[in-house]
């Protein structure tokens, strides 16, 4: 079961052009276009660091977390 916060997280990668699949561990894993791996997201992270250290293969591709307004 995913928090809400990493589900808000997930759309806005997929709204940018990756692909997410949740493999059997129930882990999110974040795929380019062409199929390259980018980075995994637990599916249940035990702290705030855990999900900072996924973005930031993300945001050295360009992507934006948060959101600019």
């Amino acid at each position: 079961m995913m928090d809400k916060d990493l589900k808000k997280i997930l759309a806005a990668i997929t709204k940018a052009g990756y692909t997410v699949v949740i493999n059997r561990k129930g882990h999110a894993e974040v795929y380019t276009r062409d199929g390259e791996k980018v980075t995994t997201f637990s599916g249940t992270p035990s702290d705030k660091r855990s999900v900072l250290n996924a973005l930031a293969p993300l945001k050295r591709r360009g992507f934006r977390w948060p959101p600019r307004r």
